[in-house]
This record gives structure tokens, sequence and C-alpha cells, in this order.
């Protein structure tokens, strides 16, 4: 075991991890030179939306091979949203690569990695990256790192600050800040610091085989796999194992064992205490579990995975619509679907309610919005509702999830800062000058006043701000605050939307379509700028006469429609809307179609007079 060096990556979103490996691998030769991966960024970025969004959505494994000693990484997400993937994979690592970066320095979800690593007892090496941004203030990073080992250290030993210096896309790193970046360097120095500093596997190869499953993966030939680090004793092919934390423990036999080997895996007949390996054969296998020799059932302490947050409504889409665009649409696709996705998505809870629909909670709105992207690329259909927050009864009191939200802006933005948060009934904590011409602030929001607040502050900002967040505690449930948007428009029929009847939205808000668009009776087309709702006939044409006008009399010029995201959309609905979703369009609506329903509701809620 001493030619092995398990590690995790860790650090906030957007500090460079995923560069950094790319770098690793590259250095260390797992491709040869004429290989397409040599010219490629995010190589362990592999699925669609983590390439689009440029952000890790999955925990991945790598292995490469320095001065005969093999070091498996693990690459983990950032976002705060992700958090049950760093949380179930840790445990697989003896250290942990922690990436900060040089301007921005320890961020919000950089406190949480470092406090599970050392939680997890992990040895951790720092590496300041993006040393090379004009920005970049190394000596308030050090300072401010000195500060969080200070407050989040376990022992004495922990409160040891290995640094290193690092320009990720250029595969550099410095034992110490250089006076030049521009001189040559690579990523050796990295290299022999994670063999020296981080610890071998202290596993005991002693004793019958025990190992906690970290990941799942899924092959069209092998079946099910399960991913993690022997605990202890040694796992052979055609070895019979038991799930033993289980009621009723569950016998399967091992086909094959693999180990990681660059971006690959490579078979192999037997694995030993401190591995992280890959088993064919298991079916039904969850997160969590505990695989063990038939000689000894007594399974290893669980996964600590954090609570959600937030929870929304989904179920079978029942627009005029439904079925036209989707290859699987009902209940049961969705069900199916759905009970596939919590085998490996440890943060995320799914419940049925009594009318069919799902209740799906998570870690926030990226982590909700990220399953339902995922799933209309797969062809599935599906609406869902607003977001809610998860509320939770401490000491006989209501409480809510607060979250701590770090904002960087340009100075000239910061009134529309202190406005926005204002309205959301936020907390000033501090304000601290980021540069000359940058500032950071940092809040405490509950978090059901949060959903929006990005998109929102992005157009603000003209796409200027950053902006992250962090569950911190629970606290007494707060006042609600007043609407943050204007009322909607809905059309009142179905058919084509025309460009004649689109002309007049102008004088009411602004359009979400474009015409030649489908709409249907009570589907939301465009906003107000008041604050009531207002129906509208999108599909009307022009009457034809027989006199003639001027050419120019006739020309219509329409704004650009809105164009949401799915994100977007979520933020913008609100409690009597709902958001359809198809492979092919994303469309807001009212859960009640016709206005005669919609005033029924509201009469029998007591919330008009008419």
């Amino acid at each position: 075991m001493q030619n092995i060096r398990n590690v995790a990556v860790i650090a906030h979103v957007d500090h460079g991890k995923t560069t950094l490996i790319d770098a690793l691998l590259k250095q260390t030769h797992v491709f040869r030179e004429n290989q397409a991966e040599m010219q490629q960024s995010q190589i362990m970025d592999s699925n669609a939306l983590e390439r689009e969004r440029g952000i890790t959505i999955l925990a991945k494994n790598c292995a490469i091979e320095y001065k005969g000693i093999k070091i498996n990484i693990i690459d983990t997400p950032g976002h705060a949203d992700f958090s049950g993937e760093v949380e179930r994979t840790l445990g697989m690592a003896d250290g942990a690569l922690l990436i900060v970066d040089a301007q921005e320095g320890p961020m919000p979800q950089t406190r949480f990695v470092l406090k599970k690593a050392f939680g997890m007892n992990l040895k951790v090496i720092t590496v300041i990256n993006k040393i090379d941004k004009p920005n970049a203030n190394i000596q308030r990073t050090l300072a401010r790192l000195d500060d969080l080992f200070l407050d989040l250290a376990k022992t004495e030993a922990q409160l040891e600050l290995t640094v290193l210096y690092a320009v990720a896309r250029e595969g550099k790193v410095f034992i110490s800040l250089p006076s030049n970046i521009e001189e040559q360097a690579n990523c050796i120095p990295l290299l022999d610091a994670i063999i020296s500093k981080i610890p071998a596997p202290a596993n005991p190869v002693d004793g019958f085989f025990k190992m906690m499953v970290s990941s799942l993966d899924y092959d069209n030939h092998l079946g099910q796999i399960v991913i993690g680090k022997i605990h202890q004793g040694e796992v052979k092919a055609g070895q019979t194992v038991v799930i033993a934390n289980r009621q009723q423990p569950e016998k399967f036999q091992i086909e094959t064992v693999y180990l990681a080997e660059g971006l690959g895996r490579t078979k192999v007949d037997s694995a030993k205490a401190g591995e992280i390996v890959f088993l064919s054969g298991s079916k039904g296998v969850k997160v969590g579990d505990t695989l063990t020799d038939p000689k000894d059932l007594t399974p290893l302490a669980g996964i600590v995975i954090g609570e959600p947050t937030l929870h929304v409504r989904l179920s079978a889409n029942t627009s005029p619509f439904a079925g036209q665009e989707g290859l699987y649409f009902t209940s049961r696709q969705l069900e199916e679907r759905l009970t596939k996705e919590i085998e490996n998505n440890v943060s995320l809870k799914i419940d049925k309610t009594d009318d069919g629909a799902f209740k799906i909670s998570g870690r926030g709105e990226l982590h909700l919005s990220i399953l339902f992207e995922t799933m209309r690329r797969e062809g599935y259909e599906m609406e869902i509702g607003k977001p809610d927050v998860i509320l939770k009864t401490i000491d006989g009191s209501l409480c809510e999830p607060v979250e701590e939200v770090s904002i960087i802006v340009v100075n000239e933005y910061i009134g529309v800062i202190n406005q926005e948060l204002g309205r959301r009934l936020a907390w000033l904590q501090k304000s601290q000058p980021v540069t000359d011409a940058e500032t950071e602030f940092l809040y405490r929001v509950p978090t059901r006043n949060i959903i929006g607040l990005r998109s929102q502050l992005l157009t603000l900002t003209k796409g200027t701000v950053v902006l992250n967040s962090q569950i911190i505690d629970f606290e007494p449930k707060g006042k609600d605050i007043q609407k943050l948007r204007t009322g909607v428009i809905i059309s009142n029929c179905t058919g084509r939307a025309v460009e004649y009847s689109l002309k007049t939205i102008k004088s009411h808000g602004t359009a979400f379509i474009q015409p030649g668009t489908k709409v249907y009776q009570g589907m939301i087309v465009g906003q107000t700028t008041k604050e009531d709702d207002v129906e509208i006939n999108v599909c009307k044409e022009k009457n034809l006469t027989n006199h003639r006008k001027k050419s120019h009399q006739g020309i219509t010029q329409l704004a650009p429609e809105e164009n949401f995201s799915l994100e977007e959309c979520i933020d913008f609905l609100e409690k009597d809307e709902l958001l359809e979703i198809t492979p092919l369009s994303l469309r807001l609506r009212k859960k009640l179609l016709t206005e005669i329903d919609r005033r029924r509701h509201r009469r029998s809620n007591g919330t008009t007079t008419d």
C-alpha cells in the first residue's frame, strides 16, 4: 500500500480543480502526444451539461503514475448544490488538494469542503491557483487561509499549512511565489508534494473483506458497477459478498474487479485494502451500502449527507400539448426514472403524493434544475411548480434554512445590490474592498428569499456580479417578503401567435414569444409592467379590407423575445403557476387555464370580491 496515494481535489466553484487535473493527466503521459485529449480542456467533465456550464456536477475517478507510485485522483464538484457528491466521495481519500483562487480567496464552499476534509482527518495540501490574475492578492489570500485553518482545524497537525502556487491553465506549479510567472515550470512540485505529504492508505490488509459503496456507475455489458475504497481485507473476482446493512442481508457474486488506470479501468484478479475498486455483478446496490465477506456481517458507519433545503412538486404534463414532444410522459415512466436517480444522487429525496405527483427535495435550485434538464434531454415531459423551502421544527419553533451569501460586484452597482438585498430582508454581515474597483459583501439571507436572486442580480449588474452562497444554519422563520415580480400576460386562446396581435403586448409589457409560436389558453406569453395579470388574444389576425394603405403602415417592429433558461423559468414562477418542461420547449402557464376557473379559485380562497 506504500505505492498508493488516494487524493480528492476540493475547492469552491471555478477555482480551477478540473483544469489542474487536466495538467496532471497530460504531464504524467496518460495520453500519447497525438491523442485528442492533449488538446482538450475539462477532460474529466465528460457530461454534456458539465461542459456547457463549465462546472463539475458528478464526482469522478482517474489514476496517474509518478515515480512508481499510483495516485488515485477524485475530482469533486465545487458548487454548493452538489455538496452531496463531496460528502459521499471524500471517504475514498487519504488526503486532499484544496484549490483556492488567488484573487477571490477562500469562499463559502471552500469552508465547507475544508471542514469535511478535517472531519475525516485528511491531510490537506493547499494550492493557490490563478496567481497570474491582474488583481491577484496573494498576501490577503494567505491571511484568510490562515484564519480559515485556525478556525476549522481539529488537531494541531491540521494547522500545518502546506502551500503551493499555480497557474493551472498553463500547467505550472511553484513551491514558492515566483518573481516571474512567465518562467518555465510544470506540475512536478505538486506531484512530489502529494507523495511526500499525503499518507499511504492505512487500511488493514488482514481480516475479512469490507467496503463502503461511495459511487455507482452503469455499463451496457456489465450492468451496475459499484465504486469504493476497500476498507479492509481483499476482494477477488468470483467472490461472494453480502450487503450487510440491510434488514435481510443480500448476497451476490462479484463477476469482475477493476482498478482505475488513467481515465479508464483495467481488469485485475484481486485488489487489497486501500485500493479504489470498481466491482461488477451487483444489482440493487445503493450508495452508502456496506459490502462484506459473509463471515463478518458487521456494517461500516454510514455516509452522513446534508439534508435537502428545497422541494418542488413534479407531475406528469397536463397541458393541452402534453405528449406531443416527448417520448416519456406518464406518471409510471416518471416514477421509474426518479427511482433510478436516487440510487446514485444521494442528496436527492423523492416522495410520492396522494394524487400521484412527486415531491422532489434537493440542496438548491441548481441541484434540482440539473435533474430536470437531464430528464428533458432524455425525452421526458413533466410539469413543476414553484420551489418551497423545507421547514424544520427545532425546540418547538418552526425554523427555515439561512444561507451565507457572498457577492463581489463592481463599485458602480453597490446601490442596486443593497436595494435588492434589502427587499429580500437580508442582513449585511460585512463588506470589504477586493480591488480598487470591486467590493465584496457578505449577507445572511433566508433560503426562500434567495430564489431568483442570481438571475436578478446578473440583470441589474449587466452580468458582472459574482454570487456564491452556502447554507449555514436553521433559524426561526421570519416574515414573508412582498411579491418581487409584476403580473403576467396570459393567452386566452389556443392556436398560433400572430404578429398583428403580439404588437398589442407592447402596450402592456414584454413578450416571451414570437409570431408563429404555438400557444394554448392559460399559457403565459409575457410580463406586464403592473401588478395585475392581463389576458390577451394573441391568435387574432388583422381583418382584411379593400382599402389600400401605405406599405410602411403594415410593418410591425417587435422586440426580441425573452429566452429564459430552465433556472430562470423556475425563478419566475409564482404559487399559482407551473412550468411545462418538454424536450423541445419550456412553457410557463397558470395552474388553472381558464379565467373562470381562476376566478372561482380566488373566490373560494377569499382573495377577491368580484
